[in-house]
Formats: C-alpha cells, sequence, structure tokens
C-alpha cells in the first residue's frame, strides 16, 4: 500500500485491499505475537465525535503492535472548546504522534487536516462522507464469510447520511459482487455517490421494500438511521423503525445468509437474531483490531 494518508475507500486498490487483509489474517492467528512491532511509536486519537468501537480498536491495535496511544479527549475538555481550530489541533497533536486517527462531523474534515501536518493521517468518520476504515474490517468479515467475489449483497438502511455505505459501495466495485441498495425514498444514495458508482461500472439496484430482494442475498448488511444525521426532526421521525430485522424477515432469506451491521445498533436488529448462525456484527466488531493493526503496519512502513 502507497499511501501517505487513508482518507477515502476510494483511494484503495483491490490490490491494496487484498493486502491489508492478508495482513490481518496473518495477525489474526497470533494477536499477542506483535509487542515489539513499533515499541517506541505513539498513536493519536483525535475524536470530534463519539465513538466506542473505532477508539478503542485503534488503541488495542497500537499497543498490540508495542506502541502507545494518546488522547485528545472530549472536545469540552480540548482546546477546541477555546475556538482552536481543527489545522492547528492536528498541527499540535502531529508534534507528539506519528500517526493520527481523526473523527470530525464534517465532511472533508480528514482531506483538510492531511493538508497541514506530515504524519499519516487516518480518516475515521468525517460527518456523512466517508469510513474508510470500517469498510476494510467489513470487507475482511465479508471475505472470512464466504468470500467478496461471485457475491450478491444488500445494504439497507441510512443510504443518505451512512459514511459506512458510502466507503463501502466505492469499495466493492473492486469485486466482482451485485449491490442491492434498500431504504426509504428520503434516504436513498447521494447522487454524487451514485455517479461515481455507475463511474466505476457498478450497476445499482434501489429498492424500498426489504422483503423480495432478500432471497437473492448472500450478505444484507443493516444500518442504523442517524438520527444525529438530520437536520429536521420530523425527517427523522417519519423513517425511524422502518426496517427492522427479526427472526420473521429472516425466514425469507437463503439459510446461509451472513447479516452485519457497522454498530452501534438500536432497533433495526432484533436481539433475536444474536443467537442465529446469520448474525456477525460482533464478529464484524472484533476484526477491528486486526485489520487496523495491519493497516497501521502498512501506513508507518509507507512513512518510514
Amino acid at each position: 500500500m502507497h499511501q501517505d494518508h487513508l482518507l477515502s475507500a476510494t483511494q484503495l486498490s483491490r490490490e491494496d485491499i487484498e493486502t491489508i487483509l492478508d495482513r490481518a489474517a496473518a495477525i489474526e492467528t497470533n494477536l499477542d505475537g506483535w509487542e515489539a512491532q513499533y515499541s517506541g511509536m505513539v498513536l493519536g486519537l483525535c475524536f470530534f465525535e463519539p465513538s466506542t468501537r473505532t477508539r478503542m480498536s485503534f488503541d488495542a491495535a497500537m499497543k498490540r503492535l508495542g506502541g502507545r496511544t494518546i488522547d485528545m479527549g472530549s472536545v469540552d475538555n480540548s482546546s477546541i472548546s477555546k475556538g482552536e481550530t481543527l489545522a492547528d489541533t492536528v498541527r499540535v497533536i502531529a508534534g507528539y504522534a506519528d500517526v493520527i486517527v481523526l473523527r470530525h462531523p464534517s465532511e472533508g474534515a480528514a482531506k483538510l487536516a492531511a493538508e497541514f501536518v506530515d504524519v499519516p493521517i487516518i480518516n475515521a468518520g468525517d460527518g456523512a462522507g466517508q469510513h474508510p476504515t470500517q469498510t476494510l474490517l467489513d470487507l475482511y468479515t465479508m471475505r472470512e464469510n464466504g468470500g467478496l467475489d461471485e457475491t450478491t449483497i444488500g445494504i439497507a438502511g441510512d443510504l443518505k447520511y451512512g459514511r459506512t455505505v458510502h466507503s463501502l459501495a466505492a469499495a466493492l466495485t473492486n469485486f466482482d459482487v451485485r449491490q442491492h441498495f434498500i431504504s426509504p425514498e428520503s434516504l436513498q444514495l447521494p447522487r454524487n455517490i451514485r455517479y461515481d458508482l455507475h463511474e466505476s461500472g457498478a450497476e445499482v439496484r434501489e429498492h424500498t421494500d426489504i422483503k423480495p430482494v432478500l432471497p437473492e442475498l448472500d450478505i444484507l448488511y443493516v444500518t442504523r438511521i442517524q438520527r444525529e444525521r438530520f437536520p429536521d426532526e420530523n425527517e427523522y421521525q417519519r423513517v425511524a423503525g422502518q426496517y427492522r430485522v427479526d427472526t420473521d424477515v429472516l425466514s425469507h432469506a437463503d439459510d446461509n445468509l451472513t447479516v452485519m451491521h457497522p454498530l452501534p445498533r438500536v432497533d433495526e436488529i432484533a436481539p433475536e437474531v444474536d443467537d442465529t448462525e446469520h448474525a456477525a456484527y460482533f464478529e464484524q466488531a472484533h476484526n477491528g483490531v486486526p485489520v487496523r493493526m495491519a493497516l497501521l503496519d502498512a501506513l508507518i512502513q509507507g512513512a518510514k
């Protein structure tokens, strides 16, 4: 992987993806065997929005590689609350850390930050834009549950504001997959995302009902309706709870269907699904550590 930063899934070629996933698979066979890999290296965690899985898995990944982490902490307890700009914040943190993981509510924030620093920036989510490291662990999970080529994938829920969806849809164009997008009309893929998919040769199939397409799917990727992204609470209330996957819905699916979710979930997947053979979302979350270890390894080696 020959990149200074990871800002968008559109940067990733099939070769890049397979290199990282292969490295993650090797790492996963012995998660505790890498403590001396990056002794003395420091990862800066710079989160302007809440996070559990992304923040903690990056923290665990760097520590398992033998490095250390420093954390900006909450926005309220940082100099951002005094009016410090993003550019100044990342310039300062770049003086303390060898790599920066950045989450920010504004689309394009990671790209902007990368213009001001010489250390690698990893986009951990920029508003409704991109979340490329989530995509890498999603692809890893898909590969572990049946493969990436000759696969039919349904992506359901918030396709308008869902950065995990935007990243995943772009990355999947590197593989021989059929993509179905299931959402309310008001939450369909943004025009620019749809255009980019068409330009890459992907055929975009859009639906408003999940049940008719379910029997065709090998993977169902469910996303949360993101209340915090809606400019209008009434718009959110009109679509909240529209898609709920439970065992009754899954009775229409193939027995080998894999159900994924980037988490956190609210009510879009019933708890009863957790105990079925379909559920892969907790495995998906656990895969964040080896995949992010592999990514850190690739970026640090590239920076060297």
